[in-house]
């Protein structure tokens, strides 16, 4: 494939993503920040040198508000901004648990075993994963974990919810790679489960893992 093609290929992927987020899941999206050029490497839009998320994150503090769930204003908006980064409001439609990505396919492996409910999940080029969830989730959710004898902070849980947003594949971050789904968005999990139906097993996962890595260290 041509250089030149691949950017194009990238952009179409952003749009197509975007447009069925809204249409087939009736989540709200919101474009944000992109990579652009900059003397043989990538920079984000933003121009801020030291971007924590080059390419990912708002590109102004009203962001939510100008989030869409209608396919034809996404289309509009990634037509205008070809290159803009996918971010999903949270506390709309869903919230999402965020952890530790070697902690999150433990605990997705074992809830997978056990049969219980689960919704989309993305895993980030940061290594983190996030398990979609009913809204109301995020204000649940140190609460819960404390219930089941974990601290959430200590062993790096954190509930995402009304205010903020989760990255959405195909979104690249930077140099460090491209948001995907390690469980894809499809008609099985269209209906998303109570933060209570997870929260266990996340917390356990994220517990083992917090303490092998202070075994590891000591």
């Amino acid at each position: 494939m041509e250089a030149a093609q691949i950017p194009q290929q990238r952009a179409e992927q952003l749009l197509d993503a975007a447009v069925r987020y809204t249409e087939e899941r009736h989540w709200d999206v919101c474009p944000g920040t992109w990579l652009e050029p900059a003397g043989g490497t990538e920079r984000c839009s933003c121009g801020e040198a030291g971007c924590a998320v080059p390419g990912a994150h708002p590109t102004r503090a009203d962001w939510a508000g100008r989030a869409t769930g209608s396919g034809a204003a996404a289309r509009r908006m990634w037509s205008q901004y070809p290159r803009s980064s996918i971010l999903l409001p949270t506390g709309r439609a869903f919230d999402a648990i965020d952890v530790p990505e070697s902690a999150g396919f433990l605990a997705l492996a074992r809830m997978e075993r056990m049969s219980l409910p689960l919704g989309p999940v993305t895993r980030t080029p940061d290594r983190r994963m996030q398990f979609f969830v009913l809204p109301g989730a995020a204000a649940k959710a140190d609460g819960l974990v404390r219930r089941v004898g974990w601290d959430a902070t200590a062993i790096g849980l954190r509930g995402v919810g009304e205010g903020r947003y989760v990255t959405a594949p195909p979104t690249r971050v930077g140099g460090t790679g491209v948001v995907q789904w390690a469980r894809s968005p499809s008609t099985a999990n269209r209906w998303l489960p109570e933060v209570e139906e997870l929260i266990s097993p996340l917390a356990y996962a994220c517990g083992r893992e917090a303490a092998d890595a202070r075994g590891r260290v000591s």
